[in-house]
């Protein structure tokens, strides 16, 4: 663990630089092309590469050396900005889409390989308290990056916030590769074992169709189940992002970026706080971490959070609306990545690569379809019809999943202990 929060702080650097440059990209895309259309075009293109690229990150991590490939990502997105500021000003229209290119590849590379890892680097039993851990460092960088991101544009224009971003990219590459850690040691293990051609012939399966990411699935229900219902919370989550500037300049068109700004700082500190907990109380007893049931249910009450932030109340109760979204959120971020990371090393790669375009699939489509909507719907409506299909989504997964408990149970209770039931229900 100690090596692994290093990691945490280079990645928080990194992690910090990215939400400054969300805010300096969209100055600096406006003041190159002059089209607010550029600006939009340019997000879709970064993001239809993000869910392209799940998929091949997937691969990627299952074949080659994590620790490398994060290495290597950050460097590419660093140079990719230096690239960025050093070019022509002719060029750099085009380099912009170039720039959405290899951002949007190399930070789902980097995340999937990173997830992927954490149980090769601090053990299965404390994956709990590492998912914890880097998420609490993510939305620390979070809050530091929006907070500060209008001053230092304001204050030294977005050549400096996009340098800054680059050299954030550098600092975590640096960390990353002068920390001793092993991030495909089951891979190794194997080498080491001297399994040969049997292994070689294992690593060709993986490789193959019959083995691939829906196979992986099938095996697995509830998993696939869980996959589908972070779709639809992309889906929810993309119409609150959407709908939080109509909403905010409607309270306050004056300064219509103020409740913006309450609302994702509650928000981060609510998820903070779950992340806390969940560390906190992660191995203590027989509790190791929040389930399959604790993720429906958290991922219920975030959406229906959301729902409520957007009715009308005052800003106090709003904000803390915000507050039990954020730690919802945190929660059910903890209980989703922990159960993907129980899978064996071999398919964990695929499995995040695959969620990873699940997730941004659903964003993308969320996005599309709340600014459409939003032309036609306040606010309330459109953020509580795509919250309201995740809600559905979660309370038919909890279902499921009490259903699948009960027949467990039943199933290892004694014969007599199972029979019961059955001959109450026939008198």
């Amino acid at each position: 663990m100690r090596h692994f929060r290093l990691l945490v702080v280079g990645n928080g650097v990194s992690a910090y630089g990215s939400y400054l440059n969300m805010v300096a990209l969209n100055v600096f895309i406006y003041e190159v092309t002059d089209s607010a259309l550029a600006a939009g075009l340019f997000m879709a293109v970064r993001l239809l590469t993000s869910v392209v690229s799940g998929w091949a990150s997937g691969r990627l991590v299952s074949r080659y050396d994590r620790k490398r490939l994060m290495v290597g990502a950050d460097l590419t997105q660093g140079a990719a900005m230096v690239a960025l500021l050093v070019a022509p000003d002719g060029a750099r229209a085009g380099l912009l889409y170039v720039l959405a290119v290899v951002t949007g590849f190399c930070s789902t590379l980097s995340g999937v390989a990173l997830r992927s890892s954490i149980p090769e680097i601090v053990g299965g039993e404390l994956r709990l308290r590492a998912n914890a851990l880097l998420a609490t460092g993510r939305s620390l960088a979070m809050i530091a990056g929006f907070a500060s991101a209008g001053v230092l544009v304001a204050q030294l224009g977005y050549t400096a916030a996009i340098a800054l971003d680059a050299a954030t990219f550098a600092v975590s590459a640096s960390v990353l590769f002068s920390l001793p850690i092993r991030t495909n040691a089951g891979r190794r293990a194997k080498a080491a074992a001297g399994e040969g051609a049997g292994a070689a012939a294992g690593d060709k399966a993986e490789r193959g169709p019959s083995t691939g990411s829906l196979m992986l699935l099938r095996a697995a229900p509830v998993l696939a189940v869980m996959i589908v219902v972070r779709a639809a919370d992309g889906l929810g989550s993309s119409s609150h992002n959407v709908a939080l500037p109509v909403y905010s300049s409607g309270l306050d068109p004056s300064h219509p970026a103020t409740f913006i700004s309450q609302f994702w700082a509650t928000w981060a500190i609510g998820n903070i706080v779950a992340q806390q907990i969940c560390s906190r109380f992660a191995g203590r007893g027989k509790w190791q971490g929040p389930g399959e049931r604790a993720f429906a249910i958290g991922s219920c009450v975030m959406s229906a959070a959301f729902i409520v932030v957007f009715t009308g109340l005052p800003t106090v109760a709003a904000i803390a609306a915000a507050l039990v979204a954020g730690m919802a959120d945190g929660l059910t971020e903890t209980a989703y990545v922990t159960r993907l990371q129980a899978a064996p090393d071999e398919q964990r790669g695929r499995l995040f690569g695959l969620s990873a375009s699940v997730e941004n699939t659903g964003f993308g489509l969320g996005m599309l379809v709340s600014g459409a909507l939003l032309d036609r719907y306040s606010p309330l409506h459109v953020v509580g019809l795509l919250h309201g299909v995740a809600i559905v989504l979660c309370a038919a997964l909890f279902v499921v999943l009490v259903r699948q408990g009960r027949q467990g149970e039943a199933a290892s209770a004694p014969p007599a202990e199972r029979t019961e039931p059955v001959e109450k229900e026939t008198r």
